[in-house]
């Protein structure tokens, strides 16, 4: 008995030490999580390339602008002030913003812009996201040129799940266009017309040496022999996915978005504006240059595209080779313009590190069918504000309906307030009429109704959402990104989704957790989350042509229970209308 006695003493000793020192351990991360102060002047800035000097609108002077480095735990705060003669707000592309919606960026969505002249802090926690993210302007086209990289690292004392890198280094894929990007839009708008495309494609804000003027700026990353280094990778460019691979370098993929992956190795990669992808590069090469090259994947037929390749120079930093800095880059193959089998062997071999905990039981069953369209010329418009095809107006749509947003309030301010009127809770969950999505389409289907269409959620519902690319007008890869929510990409699939077969593919075992799915071309995506961040939260295409079309829509996701399940109050300093 006494022995038993001992034995139970002893367990309670353990499990009360386990307690303790989990208390203590939790208590340490919190201590080691620090408050990030930054300040961002947009700003009207001179910027050359391609021969020419623009006026360009950057951050603090800089393209790409700063690049911000947290930890896992930490807390930012940016005070964004608008020297520019543009409204600009800021998005922190894949943050969860859990609670913390006001600190989103979308325009009009969750806060009026910052006015030229005005200012906004932006205040938020980055919790439970490790690896590459991004932060942009989120009003007309502005992130043409003003958008940068946010790191954020394990917290502190805590290792990457992968063999510590010796160098880190952002790559930022951009697009560039010889004028202003605010007036390409514009034009666009009022001509009906698809915007004339890019001029160039950059890596950390340089063309590279294929194109005039560029040669002597072209981005250099460094590398050392037996060095394995970690590239972090975000496409920001505005309208267009591309592919990028170094030449005779496998990459061996890490994570995407903010999350880890079971790791795989690669030749090349695809982007869709707004994913980021981390990969550990191995020197395992002879010492010299070799050529970083990236250029469009084109899924959308007989639309115009910018087909040029930008470039930077991995170089060997080695005191066995001379000669290193002077040697002709080394150039890789890439793959066609439209080579869909290649993006979709890529997009195949992404998986979670482990099991994960996806939702198997679904409240909100929903399927939105997205794609272009075309508005019939208004009346009271002459023909030049009708240059689309057959004297119409280029339109795009989630389920029939072409997402309009609001101007004298957010519609987050309007959920959160109790105003009528903003916007309105009936957004379909299904299109309003079944068709063959990827096929022939009726025209009488091509013209959708305009609308501020959002749909609400109770707290904590179980969401499966169907992606259904169509072929009105065109098939294209649509990059679809989800504000406040990393979802689960449980199936990708061509052609018209058929839940009697397809839910057969369905991974809910390690699926990868993404903000931004990259739905394939006459095809879909199936993602599911769980609503558990009240606020609204915008869903749209990430093509910025399209977001202006009204490819979009929001979810109004309610409060839960008690204090931690609310959102916060608005801050003092957000904008007004």
């Amino acid at each position: 008995m006494e022995a038993l006695k001992n034995i139970f003493n002893n367990a309670k000793c353990s499990f009360i030490f386990l307690a303790i020192f989990l208390v203590l351990a939790s208590a340490m991360s919190s201590a080691n999580a620090k408050i990030h102060e930054h300040e961002f002047v947009v700003q009207a800035s001179k910027v050359k390339r391609l021969c020419k000097t623009h006026n360009s609108i950057t951050v603090n002077g800089q393209f790409p602008g700063p690049t911000l480095e947290i930890n896992n735990g930490d807390t930012l705060v940016v005070k964004v002030i608008n020297k520019a003669r543009y409204n600009v707000t800021i998005h922190w592309h894949g943050v969860r913003q859990m609670r913390t919606g006001w600190a989103d960026g979308p325009e009009f969505v969750t806060q009026c812009p910052i006015r030229p002249g005005g200012s906004y802090t932006y205040r938020f926690t980055v919790n439970g996201q490790e690896g590459t993210l991004w932060w942009h302007a989120h009003s007309s086209w502005l992130r043409a040129t003003v958008y940068g990289a946010l790191i954020i690292r394990p917290r502190e004392g805590e290792p990457f799940p992968f063999p510590k890198p010796k160098r880190e280094t952002p790559v930022l894929l951009g697009e560039w266009w010889d004028t202003n990007p605010i007036d390409v839009v514009r034009e666009a708008t009022r001509t009906g017309a698809a915007p004339n495309v890019s001029d160039t494609y950059t890596i950390n804000g340089q063309p590279g040496d294929l194109y005039k003027c560029s040669s002597k700026d072209t981005t250099i990353i460094p590398i050392a022999p037996g060095e394995t280094n970690l590239l972090r990778l975000i496409n920001a460019a505005l309208n267009q996915p591309l592919f990028f691979t170094v030449a005779n370098h496998k990459l061996t993929v890490v994570g995407a978005d903010a999350s880890y992956l079971k790791p795989f190795t690669t030749n090349v990669l695809m982007l869709g504006p707004g994913q980021t992808t981390d990969v550990l590069i191995s020197g395992d090469q002879p010492p010299s240059r070799y050529y970083m090259a990236a250029r469009a994947y084109q899924s959308a037929q007989n639309a115009a595209f910018d087909n040029t390749t930008t470039t930077a120079i991995l170089e060997y930093k080695s005191a066995s080779c001379a000669k290193c800095a002077s040697a002709k880059p080394v150039m890789p193959p890439l793959p066609a313009y439209n080579d869909t089998n290649t993006v979709t062997a890529f997009s195949r071999k992404f998986r979670s590190p482990r099991k994960v905990e996806v939702p198997t039981e679904i409240d909100e069953n929903l399927f939105y069918a997205i794609g272009l369209g075309l508005n019939k010329c208004p009346p009271n418009f002459r023909k030049r504000r009708c240059q689309g095809p057959n004297g119409t107006r280029f339109t795009a749509s989630m389920n029939n309906v072409s997402f309009v947003l609001p101007n004298n309030i957010s519609i987050l301010q309007a959920h959160y307030q109790g105003i009528p009127g903003v916007f309105t809770t009936d957004f379909p969950a299904k299109p309003p009429v079944k068709f063959d999505y990827t096929g022939n389409v009726s025209r009488s289907l091509w013209q959708p109704v305009p609308g501020t269409k959002a749909r609400k959620l109770k707290f904590g519902t179980r969401v499966q959402i169907v992606l259904q690319d169509t072929s009105i007008v065109t098939p294209e890869n649509h990059p679809v990104h989800l504000h406040g929510y990393d979802f689960y990409i449980v199936a990708e699939g061509f052609g018209n989704f058929d839940p009697k077969k397809d839910t057969a593919k369905f991974n809910l075992v390690d699926p990868p957790l993404r903000n931004t799915v990259a739905v394939p071309v006459n095809g879909w995506a199936v993602i599911r989350f769980v609503a558990d961040n009240p606020g609204a939260w915008f869903m749209h295409c990430h093509l910025d042509v399209h977001i202006t079309w009204g490819l979009a829509t929001v979810f109004v996701v309610e409060n839960g229970v008690g204090k931690l399940q609310a959102i916060e109050p608005p801050p003092e300093d957000l904008p007004l209308c």
